[in-house]
């Protein structure tokens, strides 16, 4: 069961450049289980699928802060929008 979740999530991040969190959350199990079963299970199952989502778990890592400074900025200006229309 667990090599089978394992390949399923891989195949499901490198085919829809998926996060940890977005492939948990489709899913409906926990990140930690979601990193367990592409960090050390499919290794171990099938490597080169494990490559594949490396890169893209990679390349997530990389973009982490440019996402976040996004959401940030969304939020702040979320705030002026309130108080402009409270004045």
């Amino acid at each position: 069961m667990d090599q089978e979740r394992c390949v399923t999530l891989g195949h499901y991040i490198v085919e829809n450049n998926a996060t940890v969190r977005a492939a948990a959350k489709h899913f409906g199990i926990s990140k930690s289980t979601v990193h367990q079963d592409i960090t050390a299970r499919l290794e171990q199952v099938n490597k080169q699928l494990h490559d594949e989502v490396k890169s893209v778990l990679d390349k997530n890592k990389q973009e982490r802060h440019l996402r976040g400074g996004q959401a940030t900025k969304r939020k702040y200006a979320e705030i002026s929008r309130k108080r402009m229309q409270h004045t």
